[in-house]
C-alpha cells in the first residue's frame, strides 16, 4: 500500500453568518472531496498539543507522527534546513516575516503579498545594514525568511504576526520568558530580546527609505516596512519517517513553503519544488498534482501541501477562501483521485487540514480538523460530504496527534 497526505492548509473554517451559517467547506463546491468521503472513512484529528501554539510547524509535525515534546524547536530551525543553511550548535535561527506597519498597528503578516524578488533585495539590503559576525539575514520566500542570531537564546517570547491582524505592534515587541535559564556559551534572553528588538526598530527607519517602499508609498499601496521575527529554536533532533515508521521505505514532501520543506528534510523525505508554485491562490495546482503522480509512481510516501486557504483566510477573503477549497478539490485531488485510482497496487489517500484559519478572525484557531482516509477497499462509514460538521460521526471518530499517522501507516 502506497500513501499520500493531500493537506489543505487552514482549509477548516467556522460556520459564517454570510453564508448562512455554514462553514466554507459546507458551502464550497468539492465534488471529489465529498466523494471520498462517502467512499472512504472520516473523522477529526486534534493536530496541537496542550500547551503549544496552534502553529503550521507544529500541527505538519504533528500529522506526520512526530512527538512535539521531543523534537519542537519553533519555525526559524525548519526554515533554515529548507533554505539550505546548516545551523551551527551555537545558532538561534528565527523566522523572520516583512510586514506592514500603518498606524501603529501590523497591517499584514505578508507585506501586501510581498514576492521572493523582491523579499530577496529587502532582505540582502537588511543584511548589508544590519548583518554582522553576530546577527545573519537569509532569503527564504516571498515574506518568510530567516534571521540567524549566533550565541541567541530560544527563551523568548514572541507574537506571530498572522494572530494579531489591526493590532498596535509596539505592546507585542519580543520579551524574555521569565525565569529564563542561563545557558552556558549564549545570550540571556534578556539580550537576545533586546537585539530583536533594536532590529526591528532599525528595520523600519532602512526600509522606509528603500526604492521599493518609497515607489509603493507613490502608489498609495501596501509597504513592505519592518521585519517581524518570531518562532526561533536550536538545530533539532530528529528520527527520519522511514525510522518512525517501517511501513515508509522513500518519500517526498511538495509545499511552496519553507517551513514544510524544512519538516520534509528532517523527516527524511525528498524535496520536490515544483515551478510555479508559490503559496497563494495562484499557485500551480497542476504542477503539483503532476509531480505528486510521479512521486508516487516511484516511492511509497508523498506529503503534498497547499497553503492557499491559510492565506486567504489571514486575509479575510471570504471569496478567495472558497475558491482556494474549490481549486484544491478540481486542480488537485480529483486528478489525483482519477490517476491512482486506477493502478494495479492500492494507494491509500488522505486529506485534512492542520488547523482552523477561520476567515473572519485570520488566526490560526487550534480545534479538531476533519479527515478522509480512502482506499479502494475501505469499509466506508456513514460519512457524505467532507466537512467539519459531518465528520463528527466518521468512523474514526475522534484521533489525537500522532494517532494519525499510526492508523494511516497500519492501513495494508
Amino acid at each position: 500500500m502506497k500513501h499520500i497526505i493531500i493537506l489543505g492548509d487552514g482549509m477548516a473554517d467556522l460556520p459564517v453568518e454570510r453564508l448562512g451559517g455554514k462553514t466554507l467547506l459546507q458551502y464550497a463546491h468539492k465534488s471529489t472531496m465529498d466523494l471520498l468521503a462517502r467512499e472512504g472513512r472520516c473523522g477529526r484529528l486534534v493536530t496541537v498539543p496542550e500547551g503549544f501554539p496552534p502553529g503550521s510547524e507544529v500541527a505538519n509535525t504533528a500529522i506526520l507522527g512526530y512527538d512535539l515534546n521531543k523534537v519542537y524547536e519553533g519555525r526559524g530551525p525548519l526554515e533554515a534546513a529548507s533554505i539550505g543553511y546548516e545551523m551551527r550548535d551555537d545558532d538561534l535561527a528565527i523566522r523572520c516575516n516583512i510586514i506592514t506597519l500603518e498606524d501603529g498597528k501590523i497591517i499584514t503578516h505578508n507585506g501586501g503579498n510581498l514576492e521572493t524578488a523582491d523579499g530577496d533585495v529587502l532582505i540582502k539590503y537588511l543584511d548589508k545594514h544590519l548583518g554582522n559576525d553576530r546577527v545573519k539575514f537569509i532569503t527564504g520566500i516571498q515574506y518568510r525568511h530567516l534571521l540567524v542570531i549566533r550565541g541567541g537564546s530560544k527563551h523568548i517570547v514572541c507574537a506571530p504576526p498572522h494572530d494579531h491582524p489591526n493590532e498596535p505592534w509596539r505592546p507585542l515587541l519580543v520579551k524574555p520568558e521569565e525565569n529564563a535559564p542561563i545557558e552556558e556559551g549564549r545570550m540571556t534572553a534578556k539580550e537576545t530580546a533586546d537585539l530583536i528588538n533594536e532590529l526591528i526598530l532599525k528595520s523600519q527607519e532602512l526600509l522606509a527609505k528603500h526604492p521599493f517602499n518609497q515607489e509603493r508609498a507613490r502608489q498609495g499601496i501596501r509597504q513592505a516596512n519592518s521585519i517581524w521575527p518570531w518562532s526561533g529554536g536550536y538545530r533539532p533532533s530528529m528520527q527520519t519517517l522511514m525510522q518512525l515508521y517501517p511501513q515508509v521505505h522513500s518519500g517526498s514532501v511538495i509545499s511552496a513553503v519553507d517551513l514544510i520543506r524544512g519538516i520534509g528534510h528532517y523527516a527524511g523525505l525528498d524535496i520536490i519544488k515544483v515551478e510555479g508554485a508559490t503559496g497563494l491562490w495562484n499557485t500551480n495546482y497542476e504542477g503539483k498534482t503532476e509531480a505528486a503522480i510521479e512521486a508516487l509512481k516511484r516511492q511509497d510516501f508523498v506529503f503534498v501541501h497547499v497553503e492557499a486557504s491559510d492565506e486567504a483566510g489571514h486575509d479575510g477573503d471570504l471569496e478567495l477562501k472558497i475558491k482556494t477549497i474549490e481549486n484544491l478539490d478540481e486542480r488537485l485531488v480529483k486528478p489525483i483521485y482519477e490517476a491512482v485510482s486506477q493502478w494495479d497496487e492500492p494507494v491509500c489517500i488522505a486529506i485534512l487540514p492542520d488547523h482552523l484559519t477561520p476567515v473572519e478572525m485570520r488566526i490560526h484557531v487550534g480545534e479538531p480538523v476533519p479527515f478522509i482516509i480512502w482506499h479502494r477497499n475501505i469499509e466506508p462509514d456513514s460519512v457524505e460530504r467532507y466537512d467539519e460538521e459531518s465528520c463528527v460521526t466518521g468512523g474514526y471518530g475522534m484521533l489525537r496527534l500522532q494517532e494519525f499517522m499510526q492508523t494511516l501507516m497500519n492501513i495494508k
